[in-house]
Protein backbone atom coordinates (compact mmCIF):
# COMPACT_ATOMS: atom_id res chain seq x y z
CA UNK A 1 0.00 0.00 0.00
CA UNK A 2 1.39 3.41 -0.99
CA UNK A 3 1.92 6.13 1.61
CA UNK A 4 -0.77 8.83 1.71
CA UNK A 5 1.17 11.65 0.07
CA UNK A 6 -0.07 14.04 -2.57
CA UNK A 7 0.83 13.49 -6.24
CA UNK A 8 2.66 16.83 -6.10
CA UNK A 9 5.00 15.39 -3.47
CA UNK A 10 5.66 12.39 -5.70
CA UNK A 11 6.28 14.66 -8.69
CA UNK A 12 8.76 16.78 -6.72
CA UNK A 13 10.58 13.67 -5.51
CA UNK A 14 10.78 12.30 -9.06
CA UNK A 15 12.22 15.60 -10.31
CA UNK A 16 14.68 15.69 -7.40
CA UNK A 17 15.77 12.15 -8.25
CA UNK A 18 16.23 13.00 -11.94
CA UNK A 19 18.16 16.18 -11.15
CA UNK A 20 20.37 14.35 -8.64
CA UNK A 21 21.20 11.55 -11.07
CA UNK A 22 21.97 14.17 -13.72
CA UNK A 23 24.84 15.56 -11.66
CA UNK A 24 26.90 12.37 -11.96
CA UNK A 25 28.53 13.28 -15.27
CA UNK A 26 29.54 16.74 -14.04
CA UNK A 27 31.05 15.41 -10.79
CA UNK A 28 32.76 12.52 -12.60
CA UNK A 29 34.31 14.77 -15.24
CA UNK A 30 36.39 16.63 -12.62
CA UNK A 31 37.78 13.35 -11.28
CA UNK A 32 38.50 11.93 -14.73
CA UNK A 33 40.38 15.05 -15.79
CA UNK A 34 42.41 14.86 -12.57
CA UNK A 35 43.63 11.35 -13.45
CA UNK A 36 40.98 9.06 -11.97
CA UNK A 37 39.96 6.02 -13.98
CA UNK A 38 36.26 5.66 -14.67
CA UNK A 39 36.21 2.40 -12.73
CA UNK A 40 37.74 4.02 -9.64
CA UNK A 41 35.15 6.81 -9.78
CA UNK A 42 32.34 4.25 -9.96
CA UNK A 43 33.77 2.27 -7.03
CA UNK A 44 33.97 5.44 -4.92
CA UNK A 45 30.46 6.51 -5.86
CA UNK A 46 28.48 3.30 -5.44
CA UNK A 47 30.72 1.80 -2.75
CA UNK A 48 30.11 4.68 -0.35
CA UNK A 49 26.40 4.75 -1.22
CA UNK A 50 26.12 0.97 -0.68
CA UNK A 51 27.65 1.25 2.80
CA UNK A 52 25.19 4.02 3.73
CA UNK A 53 22.21 2.10 2.30
CA UNK A 54 23.17 -1.23 3.97
CA UNK A 55 21.34 -0.64 7.30
CA UNK A 56 18.29 0.69 5.45
CA UNK A 57 18.22 -2.41 3.25
CA UNK A 58 18.58 -4.72 6.27
CA UNK A 59 15.70 -2.95 8.01
CA UNK A 60 13.56 -3.25 4.86
CA UNK A 61 14.21 -7.02 4.74
CA UNK A 62 13.37 -7.51 8.44
CA UNK A 63 14.60 -11.10 8.54
CA UNK A 64 13.23 -12.26 5.17
CA UNK A 65 16.52 -13.98 4.35
CA UNK A 66 14.86 -16.66 2.23
CA UNK A 67 13.66 -14.04 -0.22
CA UNK A 68 17.16 -12.56 -0.34
CA UNK A 69 18.70 -15.98 -1.05
CA UNK A 70 16.21 -16.68 -3.85
CA UNK A 71 17.11 -13.41 -5.55
CA UNK A 72 20.88 -13.38 -5.03
CA UNK A 73 21.59 -14.32 -8.63
CA UNK A 74 19.38 -11.56 -10.00
CA UNK A 75 20.85 -9.01 -7.58
CA UNK A 76 24.33 -10.06 -8.71
CA UNK A 77 23.39 -9.72 -12.39
CA UNK A 78 21.76 -6.37 -11.69
CA UNK A 79 24.96 -5.18 -10.01
CA UNK A 80 27.13 -6.46 -12.86
CA UNK A 81 25.08 -5.00 -15.73
CA UNK A 82 22.93 -2.22 -14.29
CA UNK A 83 25.57 -0.77 -11.97
CA UNK A 84 29.14 -1.77 -12.88
CA UNK A 85 28.81 -1.95 -16.68
CA UNK A 86 26.35 0.93 -17.10
CA UNK A 87 28.21 3.39 -14.88
CA UNK A 88 31.76 2.46 -15.89
CA UNK A 89 30.83 2.74 -19.58
CA UNK A 90 29.04 6.07 -19.01
CA UNK A 91 31.96 7.57 -17.07
CA UNK A 92 34.35 6.40 -19.80
CA UNK A 93 32.05 7.96 -22.40
CA UNK A 94 32.18 11.39 -20.77
CA UNK A 95 35.97 11.35 -21.23
CA UNK A 96 35.33 11.85 -24.94
CA UNK A 97 31.77 13.20 -25.29
CA UNK A 98 29.72 16.05 -23.86
CA UNK A 99 27.80 14.82 -20.82
CA UNK A 100 24.37 15.46 -22.38
CA UNK A 101 25.25 13.62 -25.59
CA UNK A 102 26.62 10.61 -23.66
CA UNK A 103 23.42 10.40 -21.62
CA UNK A 104 21.22 10.67 -24.73
CA UNK A 105 23.08 7.74 -26.28
CA UNK A 106 22.78 5.74 -23.06
CA UNK A 107 19.01 6.20 -23.03
CA UNK A 108 18.86 4.17 -26.24
CA UNK A 109 19.05 1.23 -23.83
CA UNK A 110 15.27 1.47 -23.53
CA UNK A 111 15.04 0.81 -27.29
CA UNK A 112 17.42 -2.14 -26.88
CA UNK A 113 14.96 -3.65 -24.40
CA UNK A 114 12.24 -3.48 -27.06
CA UNK A 115 14.52 -5.33 -29.48
CA UNK A 116 15.42 -7.91 -26.80
CA UNK A 117 11.78 -8.67 -26.02
CA UNK A 118 10.97 -8.91 -29.74
CA UNK A 119 13.87 -11.22 -30.67
CA UNK A 120 14.17 -13.38 -27.55
CA UNK A 121 10.57 -13.57 -26.34
CA UNK A 122 8.85 -13.31 -29.75
CA UNK A 123 6.71 -10.45 -28.46
CA UNK A 124 6.20 -8.02 -31.32
CA UNK A 125 6.03 -4.40 -30.12
CA UNK A 126 2.91 -2.38 -30.81
CA UNK A 127 2.79 0.43 -33.36
CA UNK A 128 3.42 3.21 -30.86
CA UNK A 129 6.55 1.45 -29.59
CA UNK A 130 7.76 0.87 -33.15
CA UNK A 131 7.20 4.54 -33.98
CA UNK A 132 9.11 5.58 -30.86
CA UNK A 133 11.98 3.24 -31.68
CA UNK A 134 12.19 4.58 -35.24
CA UNK A 135 12.21 8.19 -34.00
CA UNK A 136 14.98 7.37 -31.51
CA UNK A 137 17.13 5.74 -34.21
CA UNK A 138 16.74 8.77 -36.50
CA UNK A 139 17.68 10.92 -33.52
CA UNK A 140 20.76 8.76 -32.99
CA UNK A 141 21.97 9.52 -36.53
CA UNK A 142 21.52 13.25 -35.93
CA UNK A 143 23.25 13.18 -32.53
CA UNK A 144 26.23 11.36 -34.03
CA UNK A 145 26.51 13.97 -36.81
CA UNK A 146 28.06 11.40 -39.12
CA UNK A 147 28.52 13.90 -41.94
CA UNK A 148 29.14 17.06 -39.93
CA UNK A 149 32.34 18.85 -39.00
CA UNK A 150 31.84 18.19 -35.28
CA UNK A 151 31.83 14.40 -35.44
CA UNK A 152 31.90 12.64 -32.11
CA UNK A 153 34.87 10.62 -30.92
CA UNK A 154 34.23 6.98 -31.92
CA UNK A 155 35.58 5.63 -28.61
CA UNK A 156 33.16 7.84 -26.71
CA UNK A 157 30.28 6.61 -28.87
CA UNK A 158 31.23 2.97 -28.25
CA UNK A 159 31.45 3.55 -24.51
CA UNK A 160 28.06 5.30 -24.51
CA UNK A 161 26.47 2.43 -26.44
CA UNK A 162 28.02 0.06 -23.89
CA UNK A 163 26.28 2.11 -21.21
CA UNK A 164 23.05 1.71 -23.21
CA UNK A 165 23.51 -2.07 -23.13
CA UNK A 166 24.06 -1.87 -19.36
CA UNK A 167 20.90 0.22 -19.00
CA UNK A 168 18.98 -2.39 -20.99
CA UNK A 169 20.29 -5.06 -18.63
CA UNK A 170 19.21 -2.91 -15.70
CA UNK A 171 15.61 -2.81 -16.95
CA UNK A 172 15.46 -6.47 -17.91
CA UNK A 173 16.93 -7.80 -14.66
CA UNK A 174 15.14 -5.40 -12.29
CA UNK A 175 11.76 -6.51 -13.62
CA UNK A 176 12.52 -10.18 -12.95
CA UNK A 177 13.18 -10.07 -9.22
CA UNK A 178 10.62 -11.41 -6.77
CA UNK A 179 7.68 -9.04 -6.22
CA UNK A 180 8.19 -8.74 -2.46
CA UNK A 181 11.86 -7.77 -2.60
CA UNK A 182 12.16 -4.13 -1.46
CA UNK A 183 13.58 -1.77 -4.08
CA UNK A 184 16.17 -0.44 -1.62
CA UNK A 185 17.53 -3.99 -1.22
CA UNK A 186 17.93 -4.39 -4.98
CA UNK A 187 19.53 -0.93 -5.26
CA UNK A 188 21.87 -1.36 -2.28
CA UNK A 189 22.75 -4.95 -3.15
CA UNK A 190 23.36 -4.04 -6.78
CA UNK A 191 25.68 -1.19 -5.81
CA UNK A 192 27.58 -3.45 -3.39
CA UNK A 193 28.04 -6.11 -6.08
CA UNK A 194 28.96 -3.56 -8.75
CA UNK A 195 31.63 -1.90 -6.62
CA UNK A 196 33.01 -5.29 -5.50
CA UNK A 197 33.25 -6.54 -9.09
CA UNK A 198 35.08 -3.44 -10.31
CA UNK A 199 37.36 -3.46 -7.26
CA UNK A 200 38.17 -7.13 -7.81
CA UNK A 201 38.91 -6.59 -11.52
CA UNK A 202 41.15 -3.67 -10.61
CA UNK A 203 43.10 -5.68 -8.04
CA UNK A 204 43.58 -8.46 -10.62
CA UNK A 205 44.83 -5.95 -13.18
CA UNK A 206 41.91 -6.64 -15.53
CA UNK A 207 40.50 -3.10 -15.24
CA UNK A 208 42.21 0.26 -14.67
CA UNK A 209 41.73 1.32 -11.08
CA UNK A 210 43.75 4.41 -10.25
CA UNK A 211 43.01 7.63 -8.42
CA UNK A 212 44.80 10.80 -7.39
CA UNK A 213 44.20 12.43 -4.03
CA UNK A 214 45.08 15.99 -4.86
CA UNK A 215 43.12 19.05 -5.87
CA UNK A 216 40.72 18.91 -8.83
CA UNK A 217 39.10 21.52 -11.06
CA UNK A 218 35.36 21.71 -10.50
CA UNK A 219 33.01 24.40 -11.81
CA UNK A 220 35.99 26.56 -12.76
CA UNK A 221 37.56 26.39 -9.31
CA UNK A 222 40.30 24.35 -7.69
CA UNK A 223 38.97 22.25 -4.84
CA UNK A 224 39.62 19.05 -2.88
CA UNK A 225 39.07 15.69 -4.58
CA UNK A 226 36.59 14.96 -1.78
CA UNK A 227 34.09 17.46 -3.20
CA UNK A 228 33.21 15.47 -6.34
CA UNK A 229 33.39 12.20 -4.37
CA UNK A 230 30.84 13.49 -1.85
CA UNK A 231 28.75 14.79 -4.73
CA UNK A 232 28.82 11.44 -6.53
CA UNK A 233 28.11 9.34 -3.43
CA UNK A 234 25.60 11.52 -1.60
CA UNK A 235 23.89 13.60 -4.29
CA UNK A 236 24.17 11.50 -7.46
CA UNK A 237 23.65 8.17 -5.68
CA UNK A 238 22.10 8.33 -2.21
CA UNK A 239 19.73 11.30 -2.64
CA UNK A 240 18.91 10.19 -6.19
CA UNK A 241 17.98 6.63 -5.18
CA UNK A 242 16.07 7.58 -2.00
CA UNK A 243 14.07 10.29 -3.79
CA UNK A 244 13.42 7.96 -6.71
CA UNK A 245 12.18 5.16 -4.47
CA UNK A 246 9.89 7.63 -2.69
CA UNK A 247 8.54 8.82 -6.04
CA UNK A 248 7.93 5.22 -7.13
CA UNK A 249 5.88 4.53 -4.01
CA UNK A 250 3.71 7.65 -4.43
CA UNK A 251 3.30 7.85 -8.21
CA UNK A 252 3.87 4.25 -9.17
CA UNK A 253 6.93 2.98 -11.02
CA UNK A 254 5.68 3.72 -14.54
CA UNK A 255 4.71 7.34 -13.99
CA UNK A 256 7.82 7.99 -11.87
CA UNK A 257 10.09 6.55 -14.56
CA UNK A 258 8.29 8.69 -17.15
CA UNK A 259 9.10 11.84 -15.12
CA UNK A 260 12.64 10.47 -14.76
CA UNK A 261 13.24 11.16 -18.45
CA UNK A 262 13.83 14.78 -17.40
CA UNK A 263 17.25 13.57 -16.24
CA UNK A 264 18.57 14.23 -19.75
CA UNK A 265 17.34 17.84 -19.64
CA UNK A 266 18.88 18.36 -16.20
CA UNK A 267 22.17 16.82 -17.38
CA UNK A 268 22.37 19.18 -20.35
CA UNK A 269 21.55 22.13 -18.08
CA UNK A 270 24.20 21.22 -15.49
CA UNK A 271 26.81 20.51 -18.18
CA UNK A 272 26.11 23.96 -19.65
CA UNK A 273 26.26 25.76 -16.28
CA UNK A 274 29.29 23.93 -14.88
CA UNK A 275 31.27 22.76 -17.92
CA UNK A 276 30.13 25.17 -20.61
CA UNK A 277 28.98 22.25 -22.81
CA UNK A 278 26.03 22.53 -25.18
CA UNK A 279 24.98 20.20 -28.02
CA UNK A 280 25.13 21.58 -31.55
CA UNK A 281 21.84 22.53 -33.21
CA UNK A 282 21.74 19.25 -35.16
CA UNK A 283 22.51 17.25 -32.01
CA UNK A 284 19.81 19.18 -30.17
CA UNK A 285 17.18 18.13 -32.71
CA UNK A 286 18.53 14.59 -32.61
CA UNK A 287 18.22 14.63 -28.82
CA UNK A 288 14.64 15.83 -29.11
CA UNK A 289 13.88 12.88 -31.40
CA UNK A 290 15.55 10.41 -29.02
CA UNK A 291 13.58 11.77 -26.06
CA UNK A 292 10.39 11.79 -28.11
CA UNK A 293 10.99 8.19 -29.16
CA UNK A 294 11.72 7.01 -25.63
CA UNK A 295 8.66 8.92 -24.43
CA UNK A 296 6.46 7.15 -26.98
CA UNK A 297 7.75 3.80 -25.74
CA UNK A 298 6.98 4.86 -22.16
CA UNK A 299 3.50 6.08 -23.14
CA UNK A 300 2.86 2.70 -24.77
CA UNK A 301 3.83 1.12 -21.45
CA UNK A 302 1.08 3.09 -19.69
CA UNK A 303 -1.57 1.73 -22.04
CA UNK A 304 -3.49 -1.41 -21.03
CA UNK A 305 -2.39 -4.63 -22.65
CA UNK A 306 0.84 -6.50 -22.85
CA UNK A 307 3.96 -4.96 -21.37
CA UNK A 308 6.81 -4.40 -23.84
CA UNK A 309 9.38 -3.84 -21.12
CA UNK A 310 8.60 -6.89 -18.98
CA UNK A 311 8.48 -9.94 -21.22
CA UNK A 312 6.39 -12.28 -19.13
CA UNK A 313 4.36 -12.58 -15.94
CA UNK A 314 4.47 -12.62 -12.95
CA UNK A 315 4.00 -8.87 -12.54
CA UNK A 316 7.35 -7.34 -11.53
CA UNK A 317 7.86 -5.04 -8.56
CA UNK A 318 8.50 -1.33 -9.00
CA UNK A 319 11.95 -1.04 -10.60
CA UNK A 320 14.55 0.99 -8.78
CA UNK A 321 15.51 4.36 -10.26
CA UNK A 322 17.94 4.84 -13.10
CA UNK A 323 21.42 3.43 -12.38
CA UNK A 324 23.46 6.51 -13.21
Amino acid sequence: MRPHHSPLTGLLLALLSAASFATSGVFARSLLEAGWSAEAAVVARVGVAAVILAPVALWALRGRWGMLRRNLGRIGLFGLLGVAAAQACFFNAVRYLPVGVALLLEYLGIILVVAWVWVVHRQRPRRLTLAGSAAALVGLVLVLELTGSARLHPLGVLWALGAAAGLAGYFIVSTRVEAGLPSVVLAGGGMAVGSAVLLGLGLLGAAPLHATFQTVDFAGRTTSWLVPIVGLALVAALVAYVAGIGANRILGARLASFVGLTEVLFAILFAWLVLGELPTLVQFFGGVLILAGVTLVRVDELRPGRNTMAPAPPRPPAPVPSPR
